[in-house]
């Protein structure tokens, strides 16, 4: 499982990666297993190598400064795990989680953004031998009060590289940031997403970045947006209705074929949902829902926990 296995071969800079210097991936290690992940056996999919089961891994920060981490593997039913809450930062908003290792490859740590007020932060969270989570703070920079959630892509695996920080403002523009050493580079506003809600990405590539949206009418869309300056997004609708409840969607990876594992989160009931989702394709798309997830989903913001080398190709 991806807790067991965490894959540290780290490929060029990720977002945010000055945090700390990769090493090489000989000498990589493999942080200690949450024991809460133990008792997840196998079950009804598969990923890409043959003995591993799909696992959707979600980072669950909330308002009171808390965090935790929740496990499920989809099946009939649906087995699941909620590791013990750990003291974070009262968040708002919240962005990928992303696995990397010190240069000497002894420290494990996590790191990416977050919204507290006004305020975009960068977070490094050490993850001890121990199994305990050790999170730091830095801040990036205020004007971000009208954003009302953040997603970012990394694409480190192939070239060119590119690290993204996607903004949803209350204005009904989609804002890019590319980052610039330890900064971001405004690349402008793209209109045309009045109405949206939650969004995560499910794909990036060398030359696109695609988000999966849901609206506040309950549709669910992709938003294929080259990497190209000046380049218009690509819009298509998955499903007309049926997501207006979730607030937070979680993708990972999931088989050979481009197939996404996603969670939905409905914020007004603490209540996760999981679905397995087809390579993206419009309406053709096919999507099997497994149902309410047995944990209790309290967080504010609900994000991956990956590293910068699982790719996501869902689309």
């Amino acid at each position: 499982m991806k807790l067991q296995r965490l894959a540290l071969a780290l490929a060029g800079t990720g977002l945010l990666a000055a945090a700390a210097a990769s090493a090489p991936a000989s000498a990589q290690p493999s942080p200690k297993p949450h024991s809460f992940a133990k008792s997840m056996t196998p079950n009804t999919i598969k990923s890409a190598a043959a003995d591993e089961p799909c696992v959707s891994d979600v980072m669950a920060p909330d308002a009171a400064g808390n965090s935790q981490e929740i496990l499920s593997m989809p099946g009939r039913p649906i087995q699941s795990a909620s590791d013990t809450p750990f003291k974070f930062v009262g968040t708002r908003a919240d962005s990928t989680w992303y696995g990397a290792v010190n240069a000497s490859g002894t420290q494990v740590y996590y790191y990416g953004l977050l919204l507290q007020g006004g305020n975009l932060y960068r977070h490094t969270t050490y993850l001890r031998e121990s199994g305990t989570w050790v999170p730091t703070f830095k801040k990036v920079g205020p004007g971000w009060t009208s954003f009302k959630s953040i997603a970012t892509s990394n694409y480190s695996v192939g070239s060119p590289k590119h690290a993204y920080l996607y903004g949803l403002n209350t204005n009904g523009s989609l804002y890019r940031y590319q980052m610039v050493g330890t900064g971001f580079r405004g690349l402008g506003p793209i209109p045309g997403f009045r109405g949206f809600k939650a969004m995560t990405v499910i794909s990036e590539t060398a030359t696109y970045d695609t988000l999966l949206m849901t609206t506040n009418a309950g549709a669910l869309w992709t938003a294929h947006i080259p990497v190209a300056a000046g380049a218009k997004p690509v819009m298509k609708l998955i499903r007309s209705s049926g997501w207006s409840a979730y607030e937070s969607l979680v993708v990972q990876g999931c088989g050979s074929r481009g197939g996404s594992l996603i969670v939905a989160v409905d914020h007004d009931t603490d209540s996760g949902y999981q679905y397995a989702m087809s390579k993206a394709n419009g309406s053709a798309t096919a999507i099997t829902s497994y149902g309410k997830i047995p944990e209790v989903y309290g967080g504010v913001s609900h994000v991956s926990v990956t590293t910068h080398y699982d790719q996501l190709v869902g689309e």
